[in-house]
């Protein structure tokens, strides 16, 4: 079976780069699933985890906070403003995160500040749940 070049990249650093099988990730409209030939396609992607079954039969997942995708006939790109590898994730950081910010979402006064946190907080939620997803992949 073909492969695809799958490319992963954050805005500080490329988080991967490699050959893959099929990449699994969370599209703005549901999951979006990812084999070699795939059409061409460019979309949003929401806050969760990207799932990449490598070439050689291992699996990589990394938790991106939303992005852009694009698909090309020999590739994936996947561009995140925050993206961390599965073995960086720490949930029990990401829940007192989100308690921080939900302390920060009773004393916000104005809905400027009310927009950013709860954004932030989607954020902290989404990042939690793929620390314990990514968490169980590694398990098995």
């Amino acid at each position: 079976m073909a492969n695809l070049h799958v490319d992963v990249v954050s805005a500080e650093e490329s988080i991967f780069s490699g050959e893959a099988k099929f990449v699994a990730l969370p599209g703005e409209t549901g999951e979006l699933g990812i084999l070699p030939g795939h059409t061409p396609l460019i979309s949003r992607i929401r806050p969760g985890t990207v799932r990449i079954e490598l070439a050689d039969g291992g699996e990589v997942g990394i938790f991106v906070a939303g992005g852009i995708l694009e698909v090309q006939p020999g590739g994936v790109t996947v561009l995140s403003d925050t993206a961390i590898r599965a073995e960086d994730l720490d949930e029990a950081k990401a829940l007192e995160a989100r308690q921080r910010a939900e302390e920060a979402l009773r004393n916000a006064k104005d809905k400027a500040d009310i927009a950013v946190v709860e954004a932030e907080l989607a954020m902290l939620a989404a990042q939690a749940a793929a620390a314990r997803k990514l968490s169980q992949m590694r398990r098995r």
